[in-house]
């Protein structure tokens, strides 16, 4: 028989959000405070573990239920996680409800104890599985069996067969059906007498007669010895009589969260905005010296957003992969001006990689080192930067170029004409390997054939894939191509998550085709998003990102902060 749930409805307040990645790492969000309750190096499971401990946690000292939406590498789910333990999809939580107070709830395990079940799946999703049976509907209620002392057998019934509660003197019953017993010492509940419960809560004290066959006793060893109880005793166990100002989480046995130093810097308010800076308002201000200071522009507002997505935190090195199999379709600009965007407004530790297999431009359009090392060079001697304790990030500069302001190194490409060195997809895995020590953002442009090991190599190491064309019709159908590549082979979840760049080819594009091309990889990719012409980069020589014009950068920065949020 279901017991009717004693919460009913759920509200939707706090906005509680749980998120685990594939590398285990656990992050919960409540009222968009974030707070990291798994570091990554475990696996997913133990992730969901530590989330239903911090929520279980969280729901005791609440006083209620608590609404959460998790994003796990299985899917998406709206769950319902109560205090005793239980984990529901939101669809399956009761409407209705015949008590609501804690003192009426018979608590489960303890959360986050030994006795925690084998996590599991199951279709209501991983989340609500990682409690096993205690996600079910009355059985997630009832008490476990008291653990009895070593050597000592607790026989256990079929999971079949159906139990009336067990009342000793001194009991209450709650409004479930289960009892709650006051504080006992072990030898005085030994002692006591108990009783077989009818279908109305009792208190007579007949003796109990089993309804069905025991199965074979099972061997418990707790991990302390307690008294075992007398022959005839209830083998539920005892529970105190829950306190007046928290009832359920003293009868769960969790302690009560204290406030620490994150959660009183959760509280602050969002930090004001500066004074304007630009537009008419940041010429006020210019002109009045401050005497009159105008809030910033919406315009200013969005940039300022921009810079701030931009400046991220990352959990490690990240990978950013620019992709089109056509030549000329703005691979190279697109790889050199998203690193120095990011190396501008991230304060360097960004790195361009050239990734041709043989001969790529990315050294060409950048600006000159004293050196001409490329990848083939470090490759040579990679062996220098695999040790830890003797590698130095400023040996690298014998290998990269720096580009001044810009914040940023390049890694060209193979440029000797008679060299028939190659990088193939080994040699990208441990460049790869060893750079992503040195750079936590690592821009890899590639070269145009899809077949060649060294540009899979790429796309598999890529935390992002941006998709880049020219608004015409050759490059743009050569960029369909690719995604429909990439989605035939199982990749289909990259392409959805990429970011595709379409930049103008001249001043005023085929508004038509700029119509068509943001229609088709709207449905394709996660956004789409324009760059202008800019005559600073036709010349086709070294980039200079201070000569773009005030619109170009502003367009690099909407891209790169895309970037970014997929990071």
């Amino acid at each position: 028989m279901s017991i009717p749930d004693p919460y009913g409805a759920v509200p939707d307040w706090p906005k509680v959000s749980a998120t685990i990645a594939e590398d285990g790492t656990a992050e919960v969000t409540i009222n968009g405070s974030p707070r990291t309750v798994l570091t990554g190096g475990g696996d997913v499971d133990q992730a969901r573990a530590a989330v239903l401990e911090h929520l279980s946690v969280q729901t005791a000292g609440l006083g209620r239920p608590l609404r959460v939406e998790t994003v796990d590498p299985d899917g998406h789910s709206l769950l319902v996680v109560h205090p005793d333990g239980r984990v529901l999809p939101l669809d399956e939580q009761p409407a209705d409800s015949t008590a609501r107070a804690w003192e009426q709830v018979a608590p489960g395990p303890v959360p986050g104890s030994a006795r925690r079940p084998k996590l599991g799946r199951s279709k209501h999703g991983p989340l609500r599985d990682a409690l096993g049976a205690r996600t079910a509907g009355s059985e997630a209620l009832a008490p476990s069996p008291a653990p009895e002392s070593p050597g000592e057998f607790v026989a256990t019934e079929p999971a079949s067969s159906k139990t009336t509660p067990i009342i000793a003197p001194g009991e209450r019953i709650t409004a479930s059906g289960l009892p709650i017993r006051p504080t006992v010492s072990a030898t005085t509940a030994a002692a006591t007498p108990t009783a077989a419960a009818p279908a109305s809560p009792v208190t007579s004290t007949a003796p109990v007669a089993p309804a069905t066959p025991v199965a074979p006793p099972t061997r418990v060893a707790p991990a302390t010895p307690v008294t075992s109880a007398a022959p005839g005793t209830s083998a539920i166990p005892t529970i105190p009589e829950p306190s007046a100002t928290n009832r359920m989480a003293k009868e769960l046995g969790v302690p009560q969260p204290k406030p620490t130093l994150p959660d009183l810097l959760a509280t602050r308010p969002p930090a004001p905005n500066g004074p304007a800076l630009d537009g008419w308002q940041g010429l006020v201000r210019r002109v009045t010296g401050g005497l009159v200071s105008p809030t910033p522009g919406p315009a200013e507002l969005e940039y300022r957003e921009a810079v701030a997505s931009v400046q991220r935190s990352l959990r490690g090195p990240k990978t950013v992969v620019v992709v089109n199999p056509k030549g000329g379709a703005n691979k190279t600009t697109a790889s050199l001006l998203i690193a120095a965007t990011f190396g501008m407004h991230r304060g360097g530790y960004t790195l361009a990689w050239d990734n041709n297999e043989t001969r790529g431009t990315l050294g060409w359009r950048a600006n000159p080192a004293r050196h001409t090392n490329t990848a083939v060079d470090l490759l040579r001697d990679l062996d220098r930067f695999t040790d830890v304790r003797s590698s130095r990030v400023g040996d690298l500069d014998n290998y990269v170029r720096s580009q001044g302001s810009a914040q940023f190194d390049v890694l060209a490409s193979d440029e000797d004409a008679a060299s028939a060195a190659s990088i193939d997809d080994v040699a990208f895995d441990q460049l790869h390997k060893a750079l992503a020590r040195f750079y936590r953002v690592l821009v890899v442009d590639t070269g145009n054939n899809m077949r060649a090991s060294n540009w899979q190599a790429a796309v598999n190491a890529a935390d992002q894939l941006v998709i880049v064309s020219t608004i015409r019709e050759d490059t743009a159908a050569s960029a369909a191509w690719l995604a429909d590549g990439l989605a035939s082979v199982g990749k289909a979840d990259v392409v959805h998550n990429a970011v595709t760049v379409l930049s103008s080819p001249g001043r005023k594009p085929d508004p038509a085709l700029h119509d068509r091309l943001h229609a088709h990889f709207g449905s394709l990719t996660r956004v789409v998003l324009d760059v202008p012409h800019d005559p600073a980069l036709v010349s086709g020589g070294p980039i200079t990102y201070d000569a773009l014009s005030a619109q170009s950068r502003t367009a690099w920065l909407r891209v790169t902060a895309a970037i970014a949020d997929g990071l």
